[in-house]
């Protein structure tokens, strides 16, 4: 009886070997254990595995995951509208929703409890899409490394937005001052630092007061 190794096991499945792992927890797979504890999977085993019917197809299932940047943009339904777009193009190309994760922070927060667990189920392999509206939805810098580390765990990024939102450049501009700020804060004691943090400070002032003014044109009109 041939036995595979987790890695090429997974691979005759088209999975990530997390996805095996997982499928013991839940007893959907007894795996063959060697003297030195090592997993091994016999061919039969595997078959007896996708005959049963009771694996999802792994390539439909995906993740939802949304963010906004403020709690004035969730309060304004900005973040709920995000997740039912995202919720009606998984429904429109057949994909079965596993969870739905969403955060309200900056995308320069590396503290987020929605998209920590958007990375956890991945490395579970509990799903294979992720579903965003645009890529800094994920991260505003180092979006990158993520799409590394989910591509690693089998798990493919779709962002279904062919251009940001206006809002979002906003966002944009704001965490840019808001990292012009923490390196100027660094200058506070050094000559002259105290009157630049004044002059960004004021930069910011400028930048909130003439999105306020947009916006009221914006209902005008």
């Amino acid at each position: 009886m041939e036995l595979l190794t987790i890695s090429k096991a997974a691979k005759k499945l088209g999975v990530h070997p997390n996805s095996l792992r997982n499928w013991e927890k839940r007893g959907l797979i007894k795996p063959v254990r060697l003297p030195g504890g090592q997993r091994r999977y016999s061919m039969d085993e595997l078959s007896r595995l996708l005959q049963s019917g009771q694996l999802t197809d792994g390539h439909e299932v995906a993740v939802l995951y949304a963010r906004v940047s403020t709690k004035k943009q969730a309060d304004a339904g900005n973040l709920e509208r995000q997740i039912e777009r995202l919720r009606q193009y998984a429904k429109e190309n057949g994909f079965i929703v596993r969870a739905e994760f969403a955060d309200v922070a900056s995308g320069l927060n590396q503290k987020r409890y929605g998209l920590t667990n958007v990375l956890k189920l991945a490395e579970q392999g509990e799903y294979r899409r992720l579903i965003i509206e645009y890529p800094d939805r994920l991260a505003r810098f180092g979006c990158g490394y993520i799409e590394r580390h989910l591509k690693y765990c089998g798990v493919e990024i779709i962002a279904i937005a062919e251009e940001e939102p206006e809002d979002a450049q906003s966002e944009l501009v704001k965490d840019l001052l808001a990292i012009v700020t923490s390196f100027s804060a660094r200058l506070y004691g050094a000559r002259g630092g105290k009157k630049i943090r004044q002059r960004f400070r004021k930069l910011i002032a400028d930048v909130e007061s003439d999105e306020e003014t947009t916006k009221e044109q914006k209902e005008d009109d």
